[in-house]
């Protein structure tokens, strides 16, 4: 899906422009690779591209011993930060996208025996744009020059029947405009924002086998 299509069914809602944004069109995104986000700016929303692989605000090198591409929604809720950041509206941002995969994983050893060895292609809403609620910093030490970063939230994914089977974890998304609204808005506070982080309900999503390619 391209920037205008993407402008039209998200950024027009959010009044956000998202015209010419390069990166968008990839039917695949590595950990550190540039994602299309909506951050919270000034008392506005505004599009950016940040790296998928969070990093501390107090960073001083883009090498971790790990790419930090999920924040647990748990860890969130129990500590109120996820290396150091909380979920204060000046952090929360939108990653948008039109779909995610996930490689089978689900936590019961039967279940995992009878699926195929190929990830799974997860749409919302037969193939509708959507926001992942995620956390975005930017650390302005890093050699090289400042970097933003975000990563994405995660949540139990029990309660939904599409993803359990295949994934005991499931990102955060957020597909209505009212709740991307509200995760963007700065009069909401981290424990009402974080109200937001749970499944999608099973209706909304669907998944099919996707080439391993």
């Amino acid at each position: 899906m391209g920037p205008e299509e993407i402008g039209r069914q998200i950024g027009q809602p959010l009044g956000v422009q998202i015209s010419g944004t390069a990166g968008t069109g990839r039917y695949r995104i590595n950990p550190t690779d540039s994602v299309l986000a909506i951050v919270a700016h000034d008392g506005a929303s505004e599009a950016r591209m940040l790296r998928w692989a969070l990093l501390p605000a107090s960073a001083r090198t883009i090498k971790t011993k790990r790419p930090w591409i999920n924040a647990p929604f748990e860890t969130l809720r129990d500590r109120g930060q996820f290396i150091g950041i909380a979920p204060k509206a000046t952090h929360r941002g939108l990653i948008l996208a039109d779909g995610f995969y996930e490689w089978p994983k689900p936590e019961d050893e039967k279940a995992k025996a009878k699926l195929a060895p190929a990830p799974f292609r997860f749409q919302v809403d037969g193939g509708h744009a959507f926001g992942f609620a995620g956390l975005w910093v930017m650390s302005p030490d890093v050699e090289g020059g400042p970097v933003e970063s975000c990563a994405i939230i995660t949540c139990d994914a029990t309660h939904n029947r599409v993803v359990s089977p295949i994934h005991h974890r499931m990102p955060v998304i957020l597909a209505d405009p009212d709740a991307m609204q509200r995760w963007l808005d700065p009069s909401v506070s981290p424990q009402d924002a974080l109200s937001l982080c749970k499944p999608l309900a099973t209706n909304r999503l669907s998944a099919a086998l996707a080439s391993k390619r």
